[in-house]
C-alpha cells in the first residue's frame, strides 16, 4: 500500500505538534508560530508481523562495565564544567550569543587535544579558509585537525564512520540539513533530526561529540527545547559583549555537577583562563566610596566574590526609577520594600541604580544583605568599611535566615583580606574557632544588627 502525504502544523518555538492550524500555540502560548510541514504517513503494519530487536535485555548486575576514560581538554576551568573532561560516546551541547567565543574556545581545545587524538571539525558556517585564518591567529596548527566545510547531515556522519576520528565538533547545529526533510535549515525539524542522527553516531561508534547551538533573543538555545533533552550536557557561554570576561555553565550533566562554572578573559591570542575569579572580580574597587559592598557567592564548589554597587539619588520625574545588572530585578523590589518597612529607609522619592561589576549574575539569596547594605550606604552616603564582607538571606519580616557553604565563603574570605565578616547568626554554630581567631565574625538576627555591625 502507497503512503499517504499528509500535512500537519509544528510551533515555532516549543515543537508543538497538531493536524489542526492554531493562531496561538495550545503548549507555549505564543502567537502566529504554527507553521505547516507534509509527512509521509506509513501503512499500518500488518498485526501478525513481529519486530525482532538487535538488542536484548540483560540483569543489570551482569552488565560489564569499564572504567571511565575522558579526554582532557588542557583548559582546567573548561574540564571542571565538563566534570573531568568529555566522556566517549557523549554528546555536549555548547551555546552561547553570537560572537561570544564559542568556536574561538573549541579550536583552542583542539590544540591540546591534537596531540594525541585526532579531531574531526564539521563547519556549516565557515569555510575551511576562514577556519585556517582563525587557527593561526590562535596559534592552532596541529596536523590531527581535520576540517570539512558541509552542512549535510548525513555526509558527515558518513565521514565519522569513514574516518572515525577520537572527537567530533560540528559548529553549527543551525547549520545543518537533512536532505529528505522539506523544512529549511535551523527549523524545528531540522534542527532536532540532525542532533538525533549526531547522537545515533556518537553513541554507537563511541565518539564524544561537541555541537554549537545558537541562541535566540530570550537567550534560550534555538530550535526546540527537547534539543536539550537529547544530549547529554548542556553548556551556556555567557557574558557582555563590551567585556572581556566570559563565564561557562553547565545547566545539565549526565557525567558530572551542574553547579559549577568556567571563568575566561578574551584576549586578542583567544580565551584565557581566569584561575582566580575572585580577585579578578574585585581588581579596581574605589577607595572611600558609599554605596559599594562585597559579596560571596557559590559556583559549585567554588566561593566567588563580586563587587555589588548600588546608587540612591532623588528623583526628578514623578515615579521613581529602578534599574538592575546582574541582579533579579523584582527581588531588588523586595529588598526595598523591606527596608522600607522594617529599617525605617525611605526610597519612595529616590531613583535606585544596582549593578554587579563583572558582568556576573548573583543569583542566589545569599547577597541579600550585601545589596542592603550598599543601598543603606548610598542613602546615607557612608562608607562600607574595605575589609567588611556580608552575606545572609534576608526574609519579609527583616530577618536574616541562614545560608548554605558557610566555611567556605569564609576561608576564601580571609585568603583576600577581608576581616570583618556579618553572617547570619544561625550560622554561628559551624564556625570553627581557628576561623573566628583570623577574622572578626559577627552574627545577626535581623537588620539592624546588620547596619549596627558596620555603621556603628
Amino acid at each position: 500500500m502507497a503512503n499517504k502525504i499528509k500535512s500537519i502544523f509544528v510551533c515555532s518555538n516549543c515543537g508543538y505538534e497538531n493536524p489542526k492550524w492554531y493562531g496561538k500555540c495550545p503548549q507555549c502560548g505564543e502567537w502566529d508560530t504554527m507553521e505547516e510541514r507534509t509527512t509521509e504517513a506509513k501503512s499500518a503494519a500488518s498485526p501478525h508481523k513481529t519486530r525482532v530487536s538487535g538488542q536484548l535485555s540483560h540483569p543489570i548486575n551482569e552488565i560489564k562495565t569499564e572504567g571511565e576514560h575522558r579526554y582532557q581538554t588542557g583548559m582546567e576551568e573548561f574540564d571542571r564544567v565538563l566534570g573531568g573532561g568529555l566522556v566517549k560516546g557523549s554528546v555536549v551541547l555548547l551555546s552561547g550569543d553570537p560572537g561570544i567565543g564559542k568556536s574561538t574556545i573549541l579550536l583552542q581545545v583542539c590544540q591540546t587535544l591534537a596531540k594525541s587524538l585526532t579531531i574531526l571539525y564539521a563547519s556549516g558556517e565557515e569555510s575551511a579558509h576562514q577556519i585556517r585564518l582563525r587557527a593561526d591567529r590562535l596559534g592552532v596548527d596541529s596536523g590531527n585537525i581535520y576540517v570539512m566545510s558541509e552542512n549535510d547531515a548525513e555526509i558527515v556522519t558518513e565521514q565519522i564512520r569513514t574516518q572515525k576520528p577520537d572527537v567530533v565538533i560540528v559548529d553549527s547545529i543551525q547549520t545543518m540539513t537533512l536532505s529528505e526533510l522539506t523544512s529549511s535549515a535551523g527549523s524545528i525539524t531540522q534542527v532536532r533530526e540532525c542532533t538525533n542522527l549526531f547522537l545515533r553516531t556518537a553513541k554507537s561508534l563511541n565518539i564524544p561529540t561537541i555541537i554549537v547551538g545558537h541562541v535566540n533573543k530570550d537567550g534560550n538555545i534555538a530550535g526546540p527545547k527537547v534539543l536539550e533533552h537529547i544530549v547529554d550536557t548542556v553548556l551556556y557561554f555567557e557574558g557582555e559583549r563590551n567585556l572581556s570576561y566570559r563565564i561557562l555553565r553547565a545547566v545539565k550533566n549526565r557525567f558530572g555537577s551542574t553547579n559549577e562554572i568556567g571563568v575566561f578573559e578574551m584576549i586578542d591570542k583567544g580565551l584565557r583562563e581566569v584561575q582566580n575569579p575572585s580577585e579578578m572580580m574585585l581588581d579596581g574597587r574605589p577607595v572611600n566610596c558609599s554605596g559599594t559592598c562585597v559579596a560571596c557567592t557559590m559556583e559549585g564548589l567554588r566561593p566567588m566574590m563580586a563587587e555589588v554597587q548600588a546608587l540612591v539619588t532623588t528623583t526628578g520625574f514623578g515615579n521613581p526609577r529602578r534599574m538592575s545588572s546582574g541582579y533579579d530585578y523584582n527581588r531588588l523590589n523586595v529588598i526595598l520594600a523591606v527596608l522600607e518597612k522594617r529599617g525605617g529607609y525611605y526610597f519612595s522619592n529616590m531613583d535606585v541604580y544596582l549593578n554587579i561589576i563583572g558582568g556576573i549574575r548573583l543569583y542566589e539569596p545569599a547577597a541579600d544583605l550585601t545589596v542592603a547594605l550598599a543601598l543603606v550606604s548610598s542613602l546615607k552616603d557612608e562608607v562600607v568599611p574595605e575589609d567588611v564582607l556580608a552575606f545572609g538571606e534576608i526574609g519579609l519580616a527583616g530577618e536574616i535566615r541562614s545560608v548554605g557553604f558557610c566555611e567556605q565563603r569564609i576561608k576564601e574570605a580571609i585568603r583576600l583580606g577581608f576581616h570583618k565578616i556579618i553572617l547570619p547568626a544561625a550560622n554561628l554554630k559551624y564556625i570553627s574557632k581557628e576561623m573566628r581567631s583570623q577574622a572578626q565574625i559577627i552574627g545577626v538576627r535581623y537588620l539592624s544588627q546588620a547596619f549596627s555591625a558596620v555603621f556603628g
